[in-house]
């Protein structure tokens, strides 16, 4: 089964329940699941780039070119601005930060190091703080802040699905 691409995906953050403490805790685990998955992927593999698409470590350097902007969005709704900051949806970061020439040791550290910065960010907000909004630049939909780490946690997902779908396509 494929999936579909990341800006073709469209979201509903109808939902009323604080799962504020859930979603923190999957933001969590990525770094493990993400170690858990490399585990059992040989080295030599990691750096294929299977039709000119990202390969699995530009995969995992992208997650972690991402966490400024999820850490700058979180000053943006603290802050009360009313538009988030917008992403890079070129992505020149990571397509310009040569994440091939990198041991996946070291790329899972940085992640695990930048992610680590952001659960330290989220860790301390009130009820008041994860139902504050803005909109969505891309998206161009109102979002609150735990609808903003609901979808951080969705584009890990999408991730980790990729370098699955990496993988089973290499083995073929």
């Amino acid at each position: 089964m494929k999936q579909i691409r990341w800006f073709d995906r469209h979201f509903d953050f109808d939902f009323t329940q604080n799962i504020f403490p859930s979603i923190v805790e999957r933001l969590s685990g990525t770094p493990v699941r993400l170690e858990e998955k490399l585990a059992a992927i040989p080295e030599d593999l990691m750096r294929l780039r299977p039709n000119e698409t990202w390969s699995i470590l530009e995969n995992i350097g992208h997650l972690t070119d991402l966490e400024p902007l999820w850490q700058g969005r979180l000053t943006d709704f603290l802050s009360g601005t009313a538009i988030l900051r917008p992403a890079d949806l070129s992505n020149t970061k990571t397509d310009e930060a040569n994440h091939n020439a990198f041991t996946p040791q070291v790329l899972l550290a940085g992640f695990r190091a930048a992610r680590t910065r952001t659960i330290r960010m989220l860790e301390p907000l009130t009820e008041e703080d994860i139902y504050r909004t803005a909109l969505h630049p891309r998206l161009q939909q109102p979002m609150r802040l735990m609808d903003s780490f609901l979808f951080v946690a969705e584009h890990d997902d999408h991730h980790l699905a990729r370098i699955t779908e990496i993988v089973r396509n290499l083995k073929k």
